[in-house]
């Protein structure tokens, strides 16, 4: 099988290839001797998160407050404090069109 690099250093793979190895999105690139090898990597998102996660060097304790927080302030948002009517909601206009 050929295939032919771009100007932008892009690569297609041909279908046959691809297919021999699965639905893949992503490939692991090592290079040595005069030789490119690609291997398959399935990413699970779950661990993209979690490798985010461990980066911002965040505990489960640290996202269980901010999902708490965020759902204290949804509520103040979606429901008016007592004594205070809900603030109506603004219509756009567009401007008045002027004679000339």
């Amino acid at each position: 099988m050929l295939a032919k690099l771009t100007a932008k250093n892009q690569l297609t793979l041909p279908k046959a290839a691809t297919a021999a190895v699965g639905v893949a999105e992503y490939f692991d690139v090592q290079a040595g001797d005069g030789v490119i090898i690609l291997t398959p990597v399935r990413i699970q998102r779950a661990d993209a998160v979690r490798a985010k996660l461990a980066e911002l060097n965040l505990s489960a304790a640290d996202v269980e407050d901010a999902i708490a927080w965020a759902r204290r302030t949804a509520r103040r948002v979606a429901e008016p404090q007592q004594g205070y009517p809900a603030k109506p909601v603004a219509k756009s206009r567009k401007p008045a069109k002027r004679k000339p």
